[in-house]
């Protein structure tokens, strides 16, 4: 996410179009299948499985944000010139009818069969024009983004759009493109681009008929008893672009012949691929669910163009939703979602346009704001953000993985077809890192706000130190509004974990009884499989799911419903990697805790003052004060994970967290505790702060200083400090928000102390009697393993911490009333806690300003 990091790159319309493309006139009709689409068997290799195949190990390189590009150079072809507001066309003057075709889509608008090159104006009803492009070497364009003033911009280049100031296509009536190259300008019939919420009639979904594979086990191996690459077929969207999907159905001899109860996997990955099942997919397969893996337009043998996150995917998400649940095979004719990271991030975006054959979701290690992904704290996120959307890119090219090649030399023509328009991707890397500022329409692929849409029941997990998306996804966690039937599992840990034994134990029961309509219970001979697989991607012996917890309420729907409901909303998995009886790192908690919300409702404020020699003490300073730390250009772009990097499954992960230099951070530490201290929900640190340079770039780390000389790490938070003005809308007693917009941006004064207050991501963690906290500030990197930062060069210049009676610097922490959480002894050994790197603890002297 982020956007493209699938976020927040300009952020398009989340509005959904529903018309359809027709040549020169737009259709007002909907187009309707001509026969039914039928589906091939296919076979896929799934190692040793035995009715579990948990292809786990696939998430370890998945992450969830980012996208591909729309390419795109600026020329000074042609009149009007460019840069000019938005002229207006002469009415009067001549025209022609069209000859090229345009489809409205949602948010977006394409045009095909035009002339090579030709200049294609898109027109406003009041006759502005918005921009013009110049169609490919196939005489395509699509029209999705508009920059603020007029510019006429070359298309099938791969580029990133010339500006970053603009918006994306709303939603409207009186649409008309014009080619403007031609001899008699052509002008296209007038078109709407609709909303997100605009829908087709139903006889779109009807009128598609898919069918399925069915698995059998063969001895070690998953077959279908069909040839190799069979199996794949298409899904028709509103707009006439089709999406590639995948059926699979569960082993008859062991689940019968159906209906079956059925998920969905949806993303830009490759969840159709008729040889390799998304992880998702397998498990739920293998557990007795059919299962449907969709390409997002843009991918694999989907058609359309791509791109991340934007309201075109989710409206689709929304059709295919429909068309599945309607199929014969579907129990209840009601679907659910499945997927972690990509594939959970979509199921948010999927269930806030509410379809209504949508049962439930169940979304795993996701984001929350997409911007905010690619620029946390407003700093480009050269790491993980970085190569993830670098890689959506590349594979969203045509013919960009090996398994759609494959497709088209065996003859998928529809396969073929669809890698045509992808000369119109955007390098949306690059458009992603242009964004400095939060874009005015980042709000309408803000999950945090859009997850209020969401209706259906809801079971959620993350990690605290997710490598890969972050831990903002707690953030909103109050904010799924719509629902009163949901579920969050929060742990300590690692990008995959959601799909680790106790994880899973609770993510089946789940669909079992808002998918299946069933009392959950595990197959037994998956339970007797299931600790091979297990030990195969975690590594670690004697794993397995959890015992079954309805076993006295076998036919008994009702009741296992009421006790799952009676369950506490939030379950805090503590200290997990520190499990009875289990190798240090393995996927397990030592504890658990649960509330019935997220931060809990009982937390009170922890304040913590910065003070002279380091120390960290609930007293206000009442002496002028202050230390200074100097900008390190060395640590920006470093992460401790090198060789394996995103082996993150493993029980242990090779950490080199090293210590920042003297001079470099400052730090403070309490003295020992006097009692447990749990710390729940997201923090801030407050700084008075004054640089050398107009701007700061700012990390605060939490980390325990245990009594045997051990410090553990906690959390972070992140923040350039000319984005410190606070979003008081969004904020509260221990969140705080900052807007990131460019009108909020102010640089530092060079003269005076401000006020910085840098938000600490959301944590829970137990600091046990004796120990002490430890906060550092310093610049960012160096302590995470898969996020780097690019950051001016701020090199020889000096941050000013004030700590005075009028300036007072220091952290404010949401902790539980005392007693109100057991803590077991002794504390966790290191390593041991997944996500949380240990090292000896060394003092650091601060420098005195």
């Amino acid at each position: 996410m982020a956007q493209g990091s699938a976020h927040g790159d300009w952020a398009r319309d989340a509005g959904h179009t529903c018309t359809v493309a027709t040549v020169t006139v737009v259709s007002r009709s909907w187009p309707v299948l001509g026969g039914a689409m039928t589906f091939a068997g296919t076979s896929t290799m799934i190692r040793r499985l035995r009715l579990l195949a948990l292809s786990i190990a696939l998430l370890a390189s998945a992450c969830s944000i980012g996208a591909s590009g729309n390419g795109a150079t600026p020329t000074t072809a042609g009149q009007p010139t460019q840069g000019v507001g938005h002229p207006r066309i002469d009415p009067a003057g001549p025209t022609s009818r069209a000859t090229f075709k345009v489809t409205p889509g949602v948010g977006q608008v394409t045009v095909t069969k035009a002339k090579p090159k030709a200049k294609l104006t898109l027109v406003n009803s009041a006759g502005e024009r918005l921009v013009s492009l110049l169609a490919d070497d196939k005489g395509q364009a699509l029209f999705a983004y508009l920059p603020d003033d007029y510019m006429v911009i070359e298309t099938g280049k791969g580029n990133a759009p010339p500006s970053a100031r603009g918006q994306s296509l709303k939603k409207g009536e009186g649409f008309t493109v014009r080619d403007e190259s031609a001899p008699t300008a052509e002008v296209s019939e007038s078109f709407s681009v609709m909303g997100r919420d605009d829908h087709p009639p139903t006889s779109l979904y009807d009128a598609q008929q898919l069918k399925g594979v069915t698995w059998s086990i063969v001895g070690d191996k998953a077959t279908t008893g069909r040839s190799a690459g069979e199996g794949l077929q298409y899904i028709l969207m509103r707009d006439g672009v089709q999406l590639s999907a995948m059926v699979r159905f569960p082993d008859p001899s062991v689940y019968g012949e159906g209906p079956y109860p059925t998920v969905v996997e949806y993303s830009g990955y490759d969840p159709s691929n008729p040889d390799s099942p998304q992880p998702g997919t397998t498990i739920a397969t293998a557990l007795g669910f059919a299962t449907v893996g969709v390409n997002m337009r843009g991918t694999g043998c989907s058609g359309g163009v791509f791109e991340v996150f934007n309201p075109a995917q989710q409206a689709d998400g929304y059709d295919m939703i429909e068309v599945i649940a309607r199929q014969p095979w579907v129990l209840n004719h009601k679907v659910g979602m499945v997927g972690l990271s990509y594939s959970g991030i979509t199921q948010l975006y999927v269930a806030a346009t509410r379809p209504p054959g949508l049962a439930a979701i169940t979304p795993l290690s996701v984001i929350e704001d997409p911007w905010k992904m690619s620029w946390p704290g407003g700093m480009y996120n050269a790491g993980f953000t970085k190569q993830w959307l670098e890689e959506r890119d590349r594979q969203a090219r045509a013919n960009g993985q090996s398994w759609v090649t494959k497709r088209v030399d065996g003859g998928d023509k529809i396969c073929e077809d669809n890698q045509q328009l992808r000369s119109q991707n955007m390098d949306f890397e690059a458009f992603a890192r242009s964004l400095q500022y939060r874009p005015r329409d980042a709000d309408e692929r803000d999950l945090s706000i859009l997850v209020r849409d969401i209706e259906v029941p809801v079971y959620l997990s993350g990690a605290w130190q997710d490598e890969q998306t972050g831990p903002r996804f707690a953030t909103m966690l109050g904010n799924f509004t719509g629902t009163t039937e949901k579920h969050f599992v929060l742990f300590n840990g690692h990008h995959p974990d959601g799909y680790a034994p106790s994880n899973l134990s609770r993510w089946l029961e789940f669909l079992q009884l808002y998918v299946a309509r069933q009392v959950p219970a595990i197959n037994p001979l998956v339970r007797a499989g299931a600790p091979s697989s297990f030990e195969g991607n975690f590594g670690v012996h004697g794993l397995n799911f959890e015992p079954d917890r309805f076993a006295d309420l076998a036919g008994r729907y009702d009741d296992a419903l009421e006790r799952w409901r009676s369950d506490p909303m939030v379950r805090v998995r503590m200290e997990w990697g520190n499990g009875p009886n289990l190798p240090a790192g393995a996927p397990m908690e030592r504890y658990e805790v649960a509330f019935d919300s997220w931060p809990p409702p009982n937390v009170v404020g922890w304040e913590l003052s910065f003070g002279e020699g380091g120390s960290l003490t609930p007293n206000r300073p009442t002496t002028a004060g202050a230390d200074k730390f100097q900008f390190d250009p060395d640590v920006g772009a470093v992460g401790y994970a090198s060789g394996g990097a995103y082996d993150f499954i493993k029980p242990s992960v090779k950490v080199d967290w090293k210590d920042t230099p003297a001079g470099k951070g400052l730090s403070y530490l309490t003295e020992p505790l006097g009692e447990d201290t749990v710390i729940a929900g997201p923090g801030y640190a407050t700084l008075w702060l004054r640089s050398d340079a107009d701007d700061a770039d700012l990390e605060v780390v939490l980390s325990e200083v245990q009594p045997d000389g051990t410090e553990v790490r906690i959390q972070n938070g992140l923040l350039r400090a000319g984005h410190r003005k606070v979003d008081q809308e969004h904020s509260n007693q221990f969140l705080v928000e900052h807007s990131y917009r460019e009108s909020d941006y102010e640089k530092l004064p060079v003269t005076q102390s401000v006020e910085v207050k840098v938000p600490i991501f959301p944590v829970m963690h137990a600091l046990r009697k004796g120990s002490r906290l430890r906060v550092q500030v310093n610049t960012p990197g160096g302590d995470l393993p898969l996020w780097y930062f690019e950051l001016p060069d701020r090199a020889g210049t000096w941050n000013y911490v004030d700590r005075s009676a009028d300036r007072p610097s220091g952290v404010v922490l949401p902790v539980l009333p005392a007693g109100s959480v057991p803590v077991p002894e002794p504390g966790p050994a290191c390593p041991s806690l997944r996500g949380q790197p240990c090292r000896p603890y060394h003092p650091m002297a601060n420098t005195p300003a």
